[in-house]
């Protein structure tokens, strides 16, 4: 029988587990934690859940970041709500990993340029689709997408980095040994207590 790992009842070994995947998921194309969903809330009230790519996890700042197009309902939702949350299950792994906080689009400075700056060129293209994420067509083909080139400057005004400072972490591990329930709140450092599963 596989021993049970280290974090199965140490919340400190947890909370580490949690960032190490979170870490994985932007340079790991496969890692489960590379495209985990988006959760925002629409100006109706109504919940809007779909997928994003990880770009970044940092542990000692507690954020995570994903771009969008700043056409998108997406980027209104986050300006508007000033919050989001983001989900991950690893299948093989057994383990899900929730995380929110306050959200903030980063469109014309420092940090959406670095971001831009990174971007791959099959990347960049997608911001300069026209029309905008979302817009109503005739045909599925009715939109256009510049070339890598032309790309560098349509796609810029619409590109914007995400940053979600996290609030609350929440992971589960499923064992049939024993299940494990961890949440982190985050003031002055994080507090982690476990919950029934």
């Amino acid at each position: 029988m596989t021993p049970l790992p280290p974090f199965h009842d140490d919340l400190a070994a947890a909370l580490a587990e949690v960032w190490r995947l979170l870490e994985d998921g932007p340079r790991l194309r496969r890692n489960a934690f590379h495209m985990p969903a988006l959760a925002t809330v629409d100006a109706r009230g109504h919940p809007q859940v779909r997928t994003v790519v990880l770009r970044a996890a940092d542990p000692v700042a507690g954020a995570l970041r994903f771009h969008c197009d700043r056409r998108s309902d997406k980027a209104s939702e986050i300006a508007a709500s000033g919050i989001a949350a983001l989900h991950g299950y690893d299948s093989d792994a057994k383990i899900q990993i929730r995380a929110a906080g306050p959200a903030t689009l980063h469109t014309d400075d420092a940090l959406a340029e670095a971001a831009w700056a990174g971007a791959m060129a099959m990347s960049r293209v997608c911001y300069g689709a026209d029309p905008a994420p979302g817009a109503v067509l005739p045909t599925g083909d009715a939109y256009t997408l510049p070339d890598a080139e032309a790309a560098v400057s349509l796609g810029r005004p619409n590109f914007c980095a995400v940053v979600v400072t996290l609030a609350r972490l929440e992971f589960l591990y499923l064992d049939r040994r024993g299940h494990r329930r961890a949440a982190w709140t985050r003031a002055d450092g994080w507090r982690g207590v476990w919950l029934a599963p």
